[in-house]
């Protein structure tokens, strides 16, 4: 094990980041080689559910299909295990009872729905049933609701796979994943992004279709004008903490 510390440009690396109860989890995330083991791992926990004190990790080169290094002590920083861009760095989950175990995070199929009868549904008010009647209402029969699909061709002509983005509300930061129509969806042209963070509502499969892969949670699928691309990096949970 080295014990300098690895100096980059830019002093941060990519690690590819994979979880030992979830086998769809597979992100490439940054780090600072400053950023302490525990720090690590708090980052880690907001996006795979494993708490910092359940949390064990270890560093691969997977090209040589070497381990580098058991990251056991907390105060160390990352870059004393001198770390490289796509090394992968695996979480262990060491609780039992852990809400990743078991496929609960990653099998939709397990947790239990809330379901509404039809007739219970009917009498709401505040529906989207009951909006779409009262705009339908409002449209004349001679006019057809149509999306234009050259002006979703339009917006769609800048945004590429792989470029990072912000989606709104709530400017959310991502990776373009998937570009095209997604007709299961509805008519014209659609935007998945693999979130930084799980604010998503899937992993890339909608409706029985696979759009793209990305984590659970952390996939979403919108309208190209929701959609800006651009240099935003991901954000730092440790931003809103310096002085």
């Amino acid at each position: 094990m080295a014990s300098s510390i690895q100096v980059h440009g830019d002093d941060s690396v990519v690690l590819r980041v994979t979880h030992s109860n979830m086998k769809t989890f597979n992100s490439d995330i940054r780090f600072s080689l400053q950023l302490s083991v525990e720090g690590v791992k708090d980052k880690l926990w907001k996006k795979c559910g494993t708490s910092v004190n359940s949390m064990h990790l270890e560093l691969y080169d997977d090209v040589r299909n070497d381990k580098i290094a058991d990251l056991s002590d907390n105060s160390k920083p990352l870059g004393f295990y001198s770390p490289l861009d796509g090394f992968r760095l695996h979480v262990v989950d060491l609780d039992p009872t852990s809400i990743s175990s078991g496929g609960w995070l990653e099998d939709t199929s397990l947790v239990e729905k809330y379901q509404i009868s039809e007739e219970a549904y009917n009498k709401r008010q505040d529906t989207f049933r009951k909006y779409k009647e009262k705009i339908t209402s409002q449209v004349p029969a001679t006019v057809e609701a149509k999306i234009p699909d050259t002006s979703m061709e339009d917006l769609c002509a800048n945004v590429k796979v792989g470029s990072r983005c912000e989606v709104e509300p709530g400017a959310k930061r991502g990776v373009v994943k998937f570009v095209g129509r997604a007709e299961s969806l509805g008519p014209g042209f659609w935007v998945g992004v693999q979130y930084d963070e799980p604010l998503g509502k899937h992993d890339g499969m909608v409706k029985g279709v696979r759009y793209f892969e990305c984590p659970p949670s952390q996939g979403g699928i919108v309208r190209p004008e929701k959609v800006k691309v651009g240099d935003y990096p991901e954000r730092d949970p440790f931003e809103e903490d310096e002085i």
